[in-house]
């Protein structure tokens, strides 16, 4: 008799266009995981009546459900369905910035990219993007290389480049581009989408397919130890679960291939300042509370809906002065952006996180024979001065992958 394994189970997914209706079985997605607890749930009830022979009679099942958690390791293009769900908004390009003269300026760690005319703002960047210059007649060490963008102003782009490797001061210079890799998102102010997706497991040794309908989600949380690689956990709630001995998604496409995000490929800043004791990073995203009410005469709810769109986190850091606890102390509004990549290559995969408007919530400190190391809690809060015509998205956070 065979058993399944982990390893013979693959997970597939695919968008719905009718929630709890399963998609076509074509061009679905094999998933990159750890593990994933979906499983079908069922309200039950248990007989309450007070009999002579002191015991239970019945017992019943109820409405049926699907819930469960996913772990995964982070990496640019993998989860970006996911994160444009959670968000509730498709990841959008911005197009190539072209024509521009440049001049690049600064001595390290930070630098600066001016240009003669037109505005970097107008032209759809904002604090915590990653561009690259990408054609010009540059020095090659200012070409094709992640800049995080710290600051802006109108013609001002600071960056401090991610592999910490110098650019080189020059220019003016004709004939430039700037390149936004890859896609962003954030948690828009309308027009606000409610996917769901048909996840299967298909478990091959045994020829078994679960297939989940009307899966939304809970919540999605990342976090970046000061050691290890970045991980992923995402809460699903469904609305009904089929079974089959065949597999549901016929041929999905491959499970992406980039690489591995990591801390120490990364970088963090409060106030446009990069922080460069920082030793950790997790933030969760999570649309309030899912709300699925039980109707007389069905066994699955008729609908899921989504609230809220919450983000809080916490990053630590060494104990180097007293101005990240001032934030704490002071109840001061900052901007948190970070950025973390795939190696230490110029030109690596990466992802960005943006919260322009956090209040520090705590300033714990550790103790002991060591680095004193303080964690900061924060909650994102919406960011009503952000806009097409600010520095910053109108929205509590942002996301770029280079991979989306």
């Amino acid at each position: 008799m065979a058993f399944e394994t982990g390893v013979g189970k693959q997970l597939r997914y695919k968008a719905e266009s009718s929630w709890g209706v399963a998609p076509g079985a074509s061009g679905a997605q094999l998933l990159r995981r750890v593990t994933s607890g979906l499983a079908l749930r069922k309200q039950t009830y248990e007989s309450q009546e007070i009999r002579s022979d002191r015991q239970m009679l019945d017992f019943r099942h109820g409405v049926r459900s699907v819930d469960g958690p996913f772990a995964g390791e982070l990496s640019p293009g993998t989860y970006k369905d996911f994160f444009a769900a959670v968000l509730r908004r498709a990841f959008t390009a911005v197009a190539d910035i072209t024509a521009l003269t440049l001049t690049i300026a600064g001595a390290g760690p930070t630098f600066t990219v001016t240009r003669s005319a037109g505005s970097w703002i107008t032209d759809g960047l904002k604090n915590g993007n990653m561009v690259r210059i990408t054609a010009g007649a540059f020095n090659a060490a200012n070409l094709n290389k992640n800049l995080f963008i710290l600051s802006l102003t109108a013609t001002v782009l600071t960056v401090m480049p991610l592999n910490g490797v110098a650019l080189v001061a020059e220019g003016p210079i004709a004939s430039a581009t700037v390149n936004l890799p890859g896609k962003k998102t954030f948690a828009p102010i309308s027009a606000h989408t409610d996917v769901s997706f048909a996840i299967e497991h298909w478990h091959s040794t045994i020829n078994d397919s679960e297939l989940f309908l009307g899966c939304k989600m809970q919540n999605l949380d990342i976090g970046l130890p000061p050691t290890g690689i970045a991980t992923v956990g995402m809460q699903f709630m469904g609305k009904d679960m089929t079974d089959d001995t065949a597999q549901y998604f016929t041929s999905p496409t491959a499970e992406t291939t980039t690489g591995l995000l990591a801390a120490v490929n990364g970088l963090l800043a409060v106030q446009g300042a990069a922080i460069t004791s920082f030793t950790g990073f997790n933030a969760s995203i999570k649309p309030s509370e899912l709300s699925a009410d039980p109707v007389v005469g069905s066994n699955t709810f008729p609908a899921i809906s989504p609230q809220d769109i919450l983000v809080d986190g916490q990053f630590t850091a060494m104990f180097e002065s007293g101005a990240l606890r001032g934030y704490f102390d002071d109840e001061t509004e900052v901007a948190l952006i970070c950025a973390f990549a795939a190696s230490n290559a110029a030109a690596a995969d990466f992802m960005t996180f943006s919260f322009p408007r956090v209040k520090v919530g705590s300033a714990d400190p550790d103790d002991g024979k060591k680095h004193i190391v303080r964690t900061f809690s924060f909650k994102a809060l919406y960011n009503s001065a952000g806009g097409a015509a600010a520095a910053t998205e109108q929205s509590t956070m942002a996301v770029q992958d280079s991979q989306a």
